[in-house]
């Protein structure tokens, strides 16, 4: 390849996961502010809109049965059963983005996330922990969103997927917030300094030092 030809290297994909209530969504959206060139993929979802969620801005939000003909279609990148919802990502969406060199964040359950690293080995999946049981109830109670009925079952639930934890390969514990934006902040910056992808990004640059 000629030493002036520009490179894109490929995109990251970034895999966030957590127990509702552990502050994932205001953790993500903290770091899209200070991250701005991370696009955040929208997931396809069957769970009916919360007030002030916007069709394409938060979810994508359809049918079940609309949902399970793109499933067979294969459409998604992963889908999953939440909490009694189907949640999903498009593959073509994420894969034309990492195409261009953009990196991407995909804020979803365990059960996503180990489909992702199936299919996608080289993303860097994160874990995030509430501090104790009793401040992610508070947290789910206090977000003045759920019923008690299906608090209880999110707290129930949370147990599972804590216990999948281990399988990502970072775990951050949100119990300052500062904290705990500044971890996955430096794990987005770590991973792009990766020397695999620098090697790319600065091939001009190298073949000039090289030379």
């Amino acid at each position: 390849m000629n030493a002036m030809t520009p490179v894109t290297a490929e995109g990251t994909l970034f895999v966030v996961a957590a127990p509702s209530g552990a502050g994932k969504s205001t953790l993500v959206n903290a770091l899209l502010e200070r991250e701005p060139t991370i696009s955040l993929s929208i997931s396809h979802t069957t769970r009916p809109p919360r007030p002030g969620e916007q069709y394409g801005r938060h979810y994508y939000f359809v049918e079940r049965q609309a949902f399970e003909r793109e499933i067979a279609d294969g459409v998604f990148l992963e889908h999953a059963e939440v909490h009694g919802n189907l949640y999903g990502t498009s593959r073509t969406t994420v894969d034309e983005l990492l195409g261009q060199g953009r990196d991407v964040l995909l804020e979803i359950d365990w059960q996503g996330a180990r489909q992702i690293r199936k299919s996608k080995p080289d993303c860097v999946s994160v874990f995030i922990l509430p501090p104790s049981r009793t401040e992610l109830e508070r947290r789910l109670r206090g977000r003045g969103l759920d019923s008690a009925e299906v608090i209880a079952r999110r707290l129930h639930n949370s147990r599972e997927e804590i216990a999948h934890a281990h399988e990502f390969d970072y775990i951050i514990v949100n119990d300052d917030f500062d904290v705990a934006l500044g971890d996955l902040q430096a794990i987005v910056r770590a991973v792009r300094q990766r020397s695999s992808l620098q090697w790319q990004r600065h091939e001009t640059l190298i073949a000039e030092l090289l030379a």
